[in-house]
């Protein structure tokens, strides 16, 4: 399935896409699962399957207004510096163990919606990245067992201020910036895509392809980075995992590439779709 969190005719809702058309699975589920998240963490995305398969389509794709596929995650933890080409473009070494640094809620945005360039710097910066819902809570999850963790994956950029990004050793205030993370255009459902299946991740500015990459070159694989951050922290259903990008970005190109209002920037993933904002000063 490919499931949407979105607002429809002024009410936020959830539900799942169907050719071109959305059906409402807020109105199935009531107040078992209010939203998204609490689906997963209900454990109802089988049940919601098969009132996808036996429903009739309600609006259009077109009609409803995205959001974040997880609006409102616990945990939104991105792993750096782990494909090798990355590494290498930033002069950096390869770790034992993952980079990580966090994300807030309020620095995504939705498939469609234009990320904001904010007026403290002109640095924007794209990375395409692959992220991973988690939809089975668990503390020191088991490499083995990480893929029954997962309700699903979509596309993510993580979009970087720069100069904010590197003006201390610390990270945070340039992963951040407010509406720069672009998370879509859905999730798609783990039983969609094969555990251990590799794909395909590329990311276009303004149509010139600017980076890409397949999975199988992960430094740190998709169940290590579940293993090691459940080691520190207990992950939750809805908490959502970005998974690194590859070299290419923008400011290790000569000269910088920068992205700028009016710019339109693709994060593609051959197993999930095209994750696709415009840029605008804010």
């Amino acid at each position: 399935m490919k499931l949407i969190s979105y607002q429809h005719n002024g009410a936020d809702s959830y539900g799942a896409v169907v050719g071109d058309r959305v059906v409402d699975l807020r109105r199935a589920f009531g107040e078992r699962a209010a939203d998204l998240k609490a689906l997963i963490a209900a454990g109802l995305l089988g049940e919601a399957g098969r009132v996808v398969a036996a429903a009739e389509p309600g609006p259009k794709l077109d009609e409803v207004r995205l959001l974040p596929v997880i609006p409102n995650p616990g945990k939104i933890v991105c792993v750096g510096l782990n494909y090798g080409e990355h590494v290498r473009e930033t002069g950096r070494e390869i770790t034992e163990q993952p980079t990580l640094f966090l994300r807030v809620a309020e620095s995504q945005l939705a498939h469609g919606e234009d990320i904001v360039l904010p007026p403290e710097s002109t640095r924007l910066d794209y990375e395409g990245e692959i992220a991973v819902v988690i939809g089975k809570a668990g503390r020191r999850i088991a490499e083995q067992d990480a893929w029954d963790h997962i309700a699903g994956y979509a596309c993510y950029n993580d979009g970087s201020i720069r100069d904010w990004q590197s003006a201390t050793p610390q990270w945070t205030a340039g992963k951040n910036f407010w509406r720069t993370g672009g998370f879509g255009p859905w999730m798609v459902t783990r039983d969609e895509i094969r555990d251990g299946q590799v794909m395909t991740l590329v990311t276009r500015l303004n149509g010139q392809e600017m980076q890409r990459t397949t999975t199988d070159k992960l430094i740190h694989s998709i169940p290590r980075q579940i293993a090691h951050i459940s080691a520190f922290t207990p992950l939750a259903a809805g908490d959502v995992l970005v998974t690194g990008t590859p070299g290419g970005v923008g400011a290790k190109r000569t000269p910088p590439v920068w992205m700028k209002p009016g710019d339109i920037v693709e994060i593609e993933v051959d197993a999930i779709g095209i994750l696709r904002n415009g840029i605008r000063a804010e």
